[in-house]
């Protein structure tokens, strides 16, 4: 009996030990330093097309995801799960939903190489960036987080560590919720397809 309660505490014991280290991991994997929720906000960026605000997109879902064309996994993997949702999307709800994908490396990442890299997911997302200092107050204001990690391999010179939430903006502009990285295309649909009929079913074109 009493090595079958050794035994249950023990797992007790290393369940709330997996949760502590998976808490510290998420904290250090994206979760920017706030005293509480991201206010989000409006923002001007630049795109191969011109200046692109968010108020442009009006009366649009918009799903707002930071990061960078070099990327080697991260950000390849979640605008791929983004894209798969988006044409997966009734035309209705695909119409009134727009992808957009900040650049937090605008040492490399150009308008022009930004445009060819979002044209390759097919789901017409539009690649934003800008200065340092107007990218770090957007990020901050969404409670992103990057840093520049340089590396040996002098081809690369360095990589960006960064947090990889999607951000869901309803058509006012108004920050939602955080998404995490992993979320399935799935589950993007549902999040955008439960937004549209809260705000957007049944609106006059």
């Amino acid at each position: 009996m009493r090595k079958s309660v050794w035994a249950i505490l023990v797992v007790l014991l290393a369940a709330v030990a997996a949760g502590y280290f998976a808490w510290q991991r998420g904290h250090s994997e994206g979760h920017a330093v706030l005293s509480g929720p991201p206010p989000g906000g409006d923002f001007t960026l630049q795109s191969a097309n011109g200046p692109v605000s968010l108020h442009d997109f009006k009366g649009k879902i918009v799903l707002l995801y930071f990061g960078y064309t070099f990327c080697p996994d991260i950000c390849p993997t979640n605008l791929g799960n983004l894209s798969v949702a988006w044409r997966n999307l009734p035309p209705e709800i695909r119409d009134k939903t727009q992808i957009i994908f900040v650049s937090v490396d605008p040492e490399r990442d150009t308008p022009e190489r930004l445009k060819a890299y979002t044209d390759f997911f097919n789901a017409h997302i539009i690649g934003l960036t800008g200065d340092p200092k107007t990218l770090k107050e957007i990020a901050h204001r969404y409670g992103a987080v990057y840093r520049k990690v340089p590396v040996k391999e002098a081809s690369i010179g360095y990589l960006v560590d960064h947090s990889a939430f999607t951000y869901l903006i309803d058509p006012d502009g108004k920050l939602v919720t955080q998404l995490p990285h992993g979320t399935s295309p799935k589950a993007f649909q549902q999040a955008v397809t439960d937004l549209y009929n809260k705000t957007l079913k049944g609106a006059t074109p």
